[in-house]
């Protein structure tokens, strides 16, 4: 296995442990050190249920009482306290300073939009127009998919295609989360057990800087799911949603140097396999349908099961449950050959078919269908 190189330049001067899997002990010494930023998360939270930004109940929403939401202020904060104290005092997860400077950026860039958002409810095309700068600001520092492994083909050269497929991935990953967050718990949830399973596998690995941006993500939304499990106190909102998936997709594009191969980029669509699928599969049915994608609905495959009856707690576990086999998957992933890595998406594939199944029976049983009152224009949680 080779070292890990996040960005797919040169490493940076002082790597240190970088490249060699992490002594348990220092392991245990981080989870320890993270802790004030899962405080730091937690009193912005409460801060945010104190003086809210309210979300009214309407046609589209789960919920049924007015709730504050911009919770997600709470990780975001968390996150960039974490990356500023990793800028300046952990050489063995420092990356090439443009790179580190520009990861940071994004961040705050996308985080802002998502409060924005929430305070305002921006259009659809300027949320993507943000988004697209946001990404182009990953993109211009480096972190681009160069090549790929092809089952049969090896490697392929991707070229000017490999930009174009690093946008479409950032752009794609931060709306598919944001489309996610519609129900108590299930986003927070799956984030943390998601980063939780990439830190560890980025420890085992090498990879410092991913694991230390794993590590800070985990913290936040550690700080901010007590509050958002059913019934919730308060939603993320897009601050926290737009941000979590944009987070990850970067870090999806890192963790693509775990080896010479960039198939390992299939890791963290890997671990989130569950949000991924439900919003694809979402936005296939409804494109197939000739429904107009960007109006709210309650039609997710998640909120088809809650409506047809399934408790909001059990929807939300059974995503959690996802993860950790998706999990599962991505630490059997990083041992197979390059020609088999592709296909470890099959289980996982599977289980959302049957989940799909499932689901489609239960809506069945409930007398429910896929068409959705369309005269009502209020926004949703999700698309």
């Amino acid at each position: 296995m080779g070292a890990l190189c996040e960005t797919g330049l040169p490493p940076a001067p002082h790597r240190g442990i970088a490249g060699t899997s992490m002594p348990l002990s220092i392991i245990l010494s981080h989870l320890l050190m993270i802790l004030p930023l899962v405080g730091i998360s937690a009193l912005v939270v409460r801060a945010m249920i104190r003086w809210p930004i309210l979300d009214v109940p309407n046609a589209r929403s789960a919920h049924h009482v007015v709730t504050p939401r911009g919770g997600g202020v709470g990780p975001v904060l968390a996150f960039i306290c974490g990356m500023l104290a990793l800028y300046q005092l952990a050489d063995f997860a420092r990356i090439a300073e443009r790179q580190f400077i520009g990861v940071i950026l994004a961040a705050v860039a996308i985080a802002t939009v998502g409060l924005l958002d929430d305070l305002r409810d921006l259009s659809a095309r300027l949320r993507l127009a943000c988004q697209f700068a946001a990404a182009m600001v990953a993109v211009g520092t480096g972190l681009v998919l160069t090549h790929i492994s092809v089952p049969g083909l090896g490697m392929v050269e991707l070229g000017l295609a490999g930009t174009l497929i690093t946008i479409f991935w950032i752009m794609g990953c931060t709306n598919a989360v944001n489309f996610m967050d519609g129900l108590d718990g299930l986003v927070g949830g799956t984030i943390i057990i998601a980063t939780a399973a990439l830190a560890g596998i980025a420890a085992w690995h090498g990879g410092g800087f991913i694991y230390a941006a794993a590590l800070f993500l985990m913290a936040g939304f550690l700080g901010f799911l007590p509050f958002n499990l059913h019934r919730a106190r308060i939603f993320m909102g897009d601050v926290g949603s737009q941000f979590a998936g944009f987070m990850l997709a970067v870090l999806a594009v890192a963790a693509s140097r775990f080896e010479h191969s960039q198939v390992s980029f299939l890791i963290v669509p890997l671990l989130l396999f569950g949000l991924l699928f439900d919003a694809g599969f979402t936005l296939l049915r409804r494109a197939l349908l000739g429904e107009r994608l960007a109006s709210a609905h309650l039609t997710h495959l998640y909120q088809m099961a809650q409506r047809s009856g399934v408790p909001t707690r059990v929807v939300a576990g059974v995503h959690w449950g996802f993860a950790i086999f998706h999990a599962g998957l991505a630490v059997w992933f990083i041992g197979l050959s390059p020609d088999e890595k592709p296909f470890v998406g099959l289980p996982a594939l599977a289980v959302q078919l049957a989940w799909a199944g499932y689901v489609m029976w239960r809506m069945r049983r409930a007398g429910l269908t896929w068409t959705t009152d369309q005269r009502e224009s209020a926004r949703g949680p999700g698309l």
